[in-house]
């Protein structure tokens, strides 16, 4: 998943790991093919599940599911396959949310069920034990709740196009148990299929896609005449919030021989010309670290109201249609998404609290595909500003802040600069260390030797122990424990590049001394204009904002993230012009990275900003995701 803005009150509820002396066990009493192993031993204890999974586990999810758009609920039945002791009777499920109708074996004889207390705190929601004696297949009748917060729902007037409805889903970290009675866990693997059926309207048709691939397997019950069924499946077992559906008027278009994208029909011509280096990166990718093994790889251009820049959900990456900037400078978003194909989605973290594992190792494979296939040059340029990234959340925490440890006791922090952009550099510091050449193939070793497997942090050491690391002496100059335990910054980073950004930064400091406005502005990378953007000032007068707007045409920019730099600068400094577009910009953009930090600005402003936000969330919550409300909620609420 590409990254949040994070916030720094949940930074510093990060507590530190308290690593474990033994090494995780591999479960090897599964017979079955492409049945996955979990990990066993403190480190690998999911706290966000109720399941039991060293008792029972979910193998397979089988789902048969009607969408209704007009009562925005998902129906219909979840088949599952149970692998379990001989001496299991009972297996537990996450919920939250969901209405069950009834539990069945599969001769439709009720099975017996309890449902939990409900846990609010982290959305975990409440645990359904069924007894199921003997049986290893359980089918399971439901229905999601209205305000199922992975699913989001809109009307035709919420759309490009004003014709069709539109539903997406958003499954991490543990959203999917609001429409999908499994066990919501990234270290208990699942195949997968689905039978999806939609209404047939007199407006035109409503497509479907998710992250499988898309057969002609007979819906076992078939959908009446007004409807139509669209079946799907996932061969490969995959972490349960990797489950993916998108749903509304699209279309789509080839890339090359297994990539292409689909989008609302009036946003395809630019999202296509935004990803046609889409082939050329995958190719990239199985260069540096081996074969993509999920056949095809697609995107979907999602509504503005999609509340990240892109996830990564196998086989159908989702993607806002805010990174569409006409130049493909913001594609390191689809290189992020695609390199998660290896890491995240090939080998996973077990616990969220390893989410670097996904994140950092993915945010490093990005820097990898983007010097490939456009040079150095922009990715030095990038690695520079994750550098800054991570040096401007130390300096606001600390550096011996335990949150800011790769790997931590506390819950999954999405968007931090420490999981992604540490994460990152700790790659990039070994690969210095050891050489290109030997970390390249360490790190493909470790895809291949995990492929479609749950990991640990302390996994990921105890392999880099034993396949990386040639001595004791290159163990110290590693600093690896002290990399993935320790909070901060080790003393032997691999910083980037110092000349990536020498002219923009000298741009910045003839600003600071004299106002010079760089005339090489339109020649810069998206790159350097957001190093300049981001090291003016803090402290701008109204003659200066609106200097900078006319010189640099940053109210008019077709860069939503240039746009939100500026809108972000301006709001800080009161300015008034910068209102109706902070407003206007607002309403039609759902990414949390944007929508969440300008409330901010706006609420932190006191009696000249908190009247603005009031007016701006009262007219434009509705139209969020239930992750961006989260997080604005808290905002306009008084917390971090």
């Amino acid at each position: 998943m590409r990254r949040l803005t994070s916030s720094l009150a949940i930074l510093l509820s990060a507590s530190a790991c308290t690593t474990a002396t033994t090494q995780p066990q591999v479960s090897t009493a599964i017979p079955e093919p492409m049945v996955a192993p979990i990990l066993t031993g403190p480190e690998a204890l999911d706290t966000l599940t109720f399941a039991q999974p060293q008792i029972a586990r979910v193998t397979h999810v089988s789902l048969d599911l009607a969408l209704d758009f007009e009562a925005q609920r998902v129906s219909g039945t979840a088949t599952l396959d149970v692998l379990a002791r001989p001496d299991a009777h009972e297996i537990v499920l996450d919920i939250n949310g969901l209405d069950i109708v009834s539990v069945t074996d599969m001769r439709d004889k009720a099975l017996p069920f309890t449902i939990g207390a409900h846990v609010e705190e982290e959305g975990k929601g409440a645990p359904l034990t069924i007894r199921m004696g003997d049986e290893r297949r359980i089918k399971i009748a439901y229905r999601s709740g209205p305000d199922a917060e992975a699913l989001q729902w809109l009307t035709p007037e919420q759309t490009l196009g004003g014709k069709l409805p539109f539903l997406f889903s958003q499954g991490q970290a543990i959203l999917n148990r609001t429409w999908i009675p499994t066990q919501d866990s990234p270290g208990i693997r699942q195949t997968w299929e689905a039978w999806i059926s939609t209404v047939i309207p007199a407006e035109g048709e409503i497509d479907v896609v998710m992250s499988g691939i898309e057969g002609d397997k007979a819906d076992p019950t078939p959908p009446p005449p007004n409807r139509i069924s669209h079946y799907f499946s996932m061969d490969k077992p995959v972490p349960p919030y990797l489950i993916a559906l998108a749903a509304g008027d699209i279309d789509f278009r080839a890339i090359g021989p297994r990539t292409g994208v689909w989008a609302e029909p009036s946003v395809l011509d630019r999202a296509h010309a935004e990803v046609a280096d889409t082939e050329q990166m995958v190719v990239a990718a199985e260069k540096l670290y081996g074969e993509y093994r999920w056949g095809r790889y697609d995107m979907i251009v999602l509504p503005p109201a999609f509340p990240y820049g892109g996830m990564e959900n196998p086989v159908m990456t989702f993607l806002t249609p805010t990174f569409i900037a006409g130049d493909r400078s913001n594609n390191g978003l689809v290189a992020h998404e695609l390199a998660h194909s290896w890491s995240g989605n090939l080998v996973t973290n077990a616990v969220w609290g390893d989410s670097w594992l996904n994140e950092g190792v993915t945010t490093y494979f990005e820097n990898r595909i983007v010097e490939e296939v456009y040079g150095k040059k922009r990715a030095e340029q990038e690695a520079a500003l994750m550098y800054a990234n991570i040096q401007e959340v130390l300096e606001e925490v600390g550096m011996n802040e335990p949150g800011t440890a790769l790997s931590t006791d506390g819950q999954y922090e999405l968007g931090s600069a420490i999981a992604y952009d540490k994460g990152a550099f700790f790659l990039r510091t070994v690969e210095r260390i050891v050489g290109r050449e030997r970390f390249d193939a360490w790190l493909q070793q470790w895809f291949d030797n995990h492929a479609f497997q749950p990991a640990t942090s302390e996994l990921f050491l105890a392999d880099m122990m034993a396949n990386l690391v040639r001595s004791d002496a290159e163990a110290g100059a590693l600093m690896l424990r002290e990399w993935i335990f320790g909070p901060g910054l080790p003393s032997n980073v691999a910083k980037p590049d110092p000349a990536a950004f020498a002219e923009v930064d000298g741009a910045v400091s003839a600003y600071a001394a004299s106002g010079t406005i760089p005339s090489a502005w339109d020649n810069w990378t998206a790159a350097e204009q957001i190093r300049f953007l981001d090291n003016l000032p803090a402290e701008l007068s109204h003659e200066q904002l609106a200097a900078l707007d006319i010189a640099l045409g940053l109210s008019g920019t077709g860069n939503n993230e240039i746009l939100f730099l500026w809108l972000e600068m301006a709001l800080e400094n009161r300015y008034e012009p910068a209102v109706p577009q902070a407003e206007a910009f607002l309403a039609r953009v759902g990414r949390a990275k944007f929508v969440r930090p300008l409330f901010q600005v706006l609420w932190d402003q006191g009696d000249w900003g908190r009247p603005i936000a009031t007016r701006i969330y009262a007219e434009t919550r509705g139209s969020y995701h239930s992750v961006t409300r989260d997080y604005v909620d808290r905002v306009m609420s008084g917390g971090d």
